[in-house]
């Protein structure tokens, strides 16, 4: 994951980077509703206007993947910056973390998702709202129930309910295979490193939730504060002396990472740590374990791999 120098571009840059985390996932509620943007739909309610979208604009790499595995794929005409799957995803690229409306409006969207963490999202979903182009507004999930529902809301806007129960079908039955199939002896506990700063996820966020859903024991729990936002840091100290049987890094395979098992040996008390004794390093795939559409399922299973692997 790229560096970053404060708390609060971390938490923003974690929605959309992570893995690299990432990650990424600071969940964000909102009250504020405009006419023209949507937050949550009734799941069985279909697009009410009868007038699909025809040129969408996908400002987070999770909803660019849900679009296309829904067949929307079509009618996406750009997408974020950080938006890198399918391979086919529009070259059309524009900023994700602090959207330009210009920009935006000189596309000629009908439909614009945004995330809500992104920086001034309430302004820019109120000037597209002024500017009669229709807005989604995009919040974190922080469980499984949540990526569904997304599925489901871009599904009924864009008039591919049907592909999106079939996604959703799908990932409910191979996770709950994947998870089934795993048969811990002990509990065990783990450490997820989102990059070499030791910022870390507790079980309230989307990626805790799903080593949650394993039976592991995080130990970012413990340190986690109130305003950390379920993202604490940890210190080299704290992580030695938690003594984690897995470490997870988040920073170890993607663009800008390349931490493991070597470097985390050169860190001063790690080589004591038991997960590096026993070589339990989980070198993570950049992207996919932080965005929850239907790829989530291959984070399902690099986690259930590995656990099998201890058994």
């Amino acid at each position: 994951m790229n560096k970053v120098f404060s708390l609060l571009n971390f938490k923003k840059s974690i929605t959309f980077l992570l893995l690299s985390s990432s990650i990424i996932f600071i969940a964000t509620n909102s009250n504020n509703a405009n006419a023209a943007s949507i937050k949550k739909t009734n799941p069985n309610q279909k697009n009410a206007s009868n007038i699909l979208p025809k040129r969408i604009i996908s400002l987070s790499p999770s909803a660019t993947e849900d679009l296309f595995a829904i067949g929307a794929g079509q009618e996406v005409i750009a997408v974020d910056n950080y938006s890198n799957f399918p391979h086919n995803v529009p070259s059309v690229k524009l900023e994700s973390l602090n959207p330009n409306v210009e920009a935006i409006a000189s596309k000629h969207p009908d439909l614009v998702v945004i995330q809500s963490t992104a920086s001034g999202a309430k302004n820019v979903i109120a000037a597209l709202n002024a500017l009669k182009i229709k807005s989604y507004e995009e919040i974190t999930p922080s469980n499984l129930d949540g990526a569904y529902q997304e599925l489901t809301d871009l599904g009924n806007l864009t008039g591919h309910i049907d592909e999106a129960n079939a996604a959703i079908s799908y990932m409910k039955s191979r996770i709950s295979n994947i998870v089934a199939g795993v048969k811990l002896k002990k509990t065990l506990t783990f450490y997820h490193e989102l990059d070499n700063t030791g910022y870390s996820v507790t079980s309230q966020t989307f990626i805790g939730q799903v080593y949650k859903s394993f039976g592991l024991q995080n130990i970012a729990d413990a340190a986690a504060k109130a305003d950390d936002g379920g993202y604490p840091q940890l210190q080299s100290e704290y992580v030695i002396k938690a003594n984690p049987d897995l470490i997870f890094l988040a920073d170890g395979n993607g663009v800008d990472g390349n931490e493991s098992y070597r470097t985390l040996m050169k860190r001063p008390g790690f080589a004591q740590i038991s997960s590096l004794k026993n070589n339990h390093i989980v070198l993570l795939p950049a992207d996919i374990p932080s965005r929850w559409g239907p790829r989530l399922v291959q984070f399902y299973s690099i986690i259930a791999r590995r656990l099998n692997t201890l058994n």
